[in-house]
């Protein structure tokens, strides 16, 4: 299978590669590489012997000969990722790719939340957390997670320093149980966040 990954969002990327390929992937250069390569690289077998390989091609784009002729190997058994910062959609070999059915995934930089839409959604889920939910489902797609969360936890000890209850006190460990989740699970960040928003519901709602 060959898939092209696209975008600035290198952490975004890292995760979905970690994903499409095994731990132990093979790298080109894809400015270094000629059309005879390709045969090698989308046809060949390993040198371990493997039966499907796992290859990561990096900033094939830049070398348009060969980036042009890439989507005639779409239907390779092996397991190919092309991995580029930015992509010239008006490009031939983007054209030719799309042409193949070839997936592309594109990983934009995500905006950072605003810090009042964090504080809202964090106060709306002492009560309601799925109203809570909903609020994020409607963020989510444009805004990082991990900056999400990181602002959660400025609001959680601005609540904590103006008032230093049991509440205020609870909801700061629940903050440092989701920072040790979000560093240490595969489960997707922001499954994580609405869990946490029940939980704070289903607590401190009562």
């Amino acid at each position: 299978m060959l898939r092209v990954f696209v975008g600035e969002d290198r952490v975004g990327a890292e995760k979905a590669l970690k994903r499409a390929l095994n731990a132990n992937y093979e790298v080109f250069d894809g400015e270094n590489l000629t059309l005879i390569d390709l045969p090698s690289i989308f046809r060949g077998t390993s040198l371990f012997e493997t039966e499907k390989r796992q290859i990561l091609i990096k900033d094939l784009s830049e070398n348009t000969a060969v980036w042009e002729k890439v989507a005639e190997y779409a239907d390779t058994d092996h397991e190919v990722v092309i991995w580029e910062a930015k992509i010239d959609k008006r490009s031939a070999g983007y054209k030719n790719l799309k042409s193949k059915g070839v997936e592309i995934k594109e990983f934009a930089l995500r905006k950072p939340p605003e810090a009042n839409l964090v504080f809202g959604i964090l106060d709306t889920a002492m009560s309601d957390g799925k109203r809570a939910i909903e609020m994020v489902e409607k963020i989510q797609e444009s805004q990082d997670p991990y900056m999400f969360f990181g602002l959660m936890v400025t609001q959680g000890l601005k609540k904590f320093a103006t008032k230093q209850g049991v509440k205020e006190r609870e909801l700061l460990k629940r903050l440092a149980e989701l920072d040790l989740q979000m560093k240490t699970t595969t489960i997707e960040p922001w499954l994580l966040v609405k869990a946490f928003l029940l939980e704070v519901s289903g607590d401190f709602g009562r």
